[in-house]
């Protein structure tokens, strides 16, 4: 069988937040797929903080922002002098997005010189389709692509950015002109319905992500652990509710619970949140581990008793299933795709979003009851190896490529 040729367009590749893209796509090599990649930013990490499977990435990786002003040139007097049509077919429709705002309108070119980079890009790698993570900025420059160069376009749907603004995000537009969308969740193909008539939802594919539970493996069970150990996965940014945690973990330090909050990832919100911390006096009870690649993280699950995330707006979390396949319980909250991945008092336990309270009791329930920490940590590595495993939701992704191409 011939492989199948993709081109991969994403925001920034590898990202310490977005691991999941670097799984899918060498997944999909090792399933007889031709991936290539092209990402607008360079990675978020040093080369010597990258994994090894990272720094294979990178360097097959063609960097549209790295290529600068000499590589944009270069593309951009090719297609004019190959294709003036398209090529102002392309400019066109990138400035009729602006609607005339001129910050739109300018961004729009923006977008469309990288459009033209990618296009030039997909020509010398002989790829006729691109498929882009994200219904964000990574799109647009796809969706403005497909309308200068005669290729195909699809785009993988995760929420909650991507719903914050569909209007400036042309969401719409996107579902419209693209063949066909991946979604990971039955919320984020809600979302999409929404935006779109219904005429056009024969082109939403549900497609989980998934983990591999060959390398997040069961950890050790601790009966009675003192500190009670608590970890949170996540970027320090404001839809994670990271101030929520922290607030129902100070209010059970007040009551003399003996426990540790861990809080790995980095953003915007650290200051505030180390600030917070300082003023509750409980800097000895929280920790901040600041971002952490894939050859680090398993040592944080290893040594959790219970997984917290409090989030206020999520997509359907990665770091959720990988607690999950190393049998940690896992406390959130009942919003968005969340409730499809976990059963409240079955594989997880899930609370109203902003109730701290709720939050607090959730992880005071799971403290004091050890066999129903253990149940629930065996029941929700079941989970993900029903539903939530890396190589079969691939393998999904990958009937949903060869059927639609």
């Amino acid at each position: 069988m011939k492989k199948i040729r993709l081109a991969y367009l994403v925001s920034r590749y590898p990202m310490v937040s977005m691991t999941f893209i670097l799984r899918e796509v060498r997944t999909l090599r090792h399933l007889g797929f031709d991936i290539r990649i092209a990402s607008i930013n360079i990675p978020d990490h040093c080369p010597e903080q990258l994994t090894s499977a990272e720094r294979e990435e990178a360097t097959v990786t063609y960097y549209i922002k790295k290529d600068g002003i000499r590589g944009a040139f270069k593309a951009h007097i090719k297609t004019l002098l190959t294709q003036p049509l398209s090529y102002l077919r392309g400019l066109f429709f990138a400035l009729r997005l602006g609607q005339w705002d001129l910050k739109k309108i300018l961004y729009g070119l923006f977008y469309f010189i990288e459009a033209i980079m990618v296009g030039q890009w997909m020509h010398r790698q002989q790829c006729s389709h691109l498929h882009i993570h994200l219904g964000t900025t990574g799109a647009t420059v796809g969706l403005i692509a497909k309308h200068t160069f005669p290729i195909t376009f699809s785009f993988t749907m995760h929420g909650p950015q991507d719903f914050y603004d569909t209007p400036g995000y042309y969401l719409t537009q996107k579902i419209l002109d693209a063949n066909f969308i991946c979604c990971i969740s039955h919320f984020a193909r809600s979302q999409l319905m929404m935006l779109s008539p219904p005429s056009n939802w024969n082109k939403l594919e549900v497609s989980p992500l998934g983990v591999d539970p060959k390398t997040f493996t069961p950890r050790s069970f601790r009966q009675h652990p003192t500190p009670f150990e608590i970890l949170c996965v996540g970027r320090l940014v404001p839809d994670k509710g990271q101030f929520i945690l922290i607030e129902a973990v100070a209010h059970l330090i007040a009551i003399g619970r003996q426990l540790r909050l861990r809080l790995v990832g980095d953003g915007p919100d650290r200051q505030r949140l180390e600030d917070e911390v300082k003023q509750q006096r409980i800097t000895e009870h929280i920790i901040f581990e600041g971002a952490v690649n894939q050859d680090h993280i398993l040592g944080f699950y290893s040594s959790a008793d219970v997984f917290v995330l409090a989030s206020f707006a999520e997509g359907l979390p990665i770091v959720l299933m990988e607690a999950m396949a190393m049998e940690i319980p896992c406390v959130t909250t009942h919003i968005t795709g969340i409730p499809e991945l976990i059963t409240s008092g079955k594989d997880g336990i899930l609370v109203a979003a902003s109730n701290i309270k709720a939050l607090a009791d959730a992880i005071a329930l799971l403290m004091d009851n050890p066999d129903l920490r253990h149940q629930i940590g065996k029941a929700g590595r079941q989970r993900v190896l029903e539903s939530y495993e890396l190589q079969r939701n691939t393998e999904g992704l990958a009937e949903i490529f060869r059927r639609r191409l």
